[in-house]
């Protein structure tokens, strides 16, 4: 694994950053924009990065107190409130995005070395010890940072975060249906592989744009051959 846990904190919070400012001063016209994903305006989005900061708050809530508190009630519930957070008027959507971010930054920095080793259920339904949670908020607001189609893309996020990204993502894409493929990073000089159906391709290209394909977005990848680099399946 080559991400620490004081990585995480910090890739959290430059996550974080990135959109607070860039959503900063934005009004009704600019938060109904199409976003970077199919089907959602950026009001979408920044709803869904608020109920995500909320939801991971009560993970942290679960690994304070020791009290069971799922992140969502439900996929159900989860969708209703995105979906009930992109018709919010622009100003509350903003005061939401901020105050839960605050929220979530003032329950981790609460909680003692006790704490962040108490195991908790993520969305997925995985067990993971508490001090996955940045992990999980970085994924979340670096990601989507790019997402909010607004100039912020891959290669403005910090090289030690992409790298993380592509390890998790290939480790979560390892046990899916797919073609086989090679990746390399050919600024850092990275590879990891995806096993899968036939003989693999070699999909070369910059660590930001290999971090990018992996997490089906846009990039420039390309195969030795020059041919497109293969559709993968859905990430998450």
């Amino acid at each position: 694994m080559r991400r620490t846990f004081d990585d995480t904190l910090s890739w959290s919070e430059t996550g974080t950053r990135l959109l607070l400012d860039t959503a900063a001063g934005w009004g009704e016209e600019q938060y109904l924009a199409p976003s970077g994903l199919p089907g959602w305006t950026r009001k979408h989005l920044v709803a869904h990065v608020a109920a995500n900061a909320d939801a991971l708050s009560n993970l942290v809530r679960w690994a304070a107190t020791g009290e069971r508190t799922p992140m969502y009630s439900s996929s159900q519930q989860r969708n209703a409130d995105i979906e009930a957070g992109s018709r919010k008027p622009a100003a509350e959507l903003a005061a939401w995005l901020s105050s839960s971010a605050g929220r979530l930054a003032a329950g981790i920095a609460g909680l003692n070395d006790d704490q962040w080793n108490a195991e908790v259920v993520t969305a997925q339904g995985r067990t993971v010890p508490a001090t996955e949670i940045p992990w999980l908020r970085s994924r979340e607001v670096c990601v989507h940072a790019v997402d909010l189609a607004s100039g912020i893309a891959f290669t403005d996020l910090p090289a030690g975060f992409l790298t993380a990204l592509a390890d998790d993502i290939v480790a979560k894409r390892g046990g899916a249906a797919g073609p086989a493929i090679v990746l390399a990073a050919t600024d850092t000089g990275d590879r990891w592989e995806l096993p899968g159906e036939g003989e693999a391709a070699t999909v070369e290209g910059p660590l930001a744009d290999v971090a990018a394909y992996l997490a089906g977005r846009p990039h420039a990848l390309t195969t030795r051959d020059g041919f497109l680099a293969p559709t993968l399946p859905v990430w998450l």
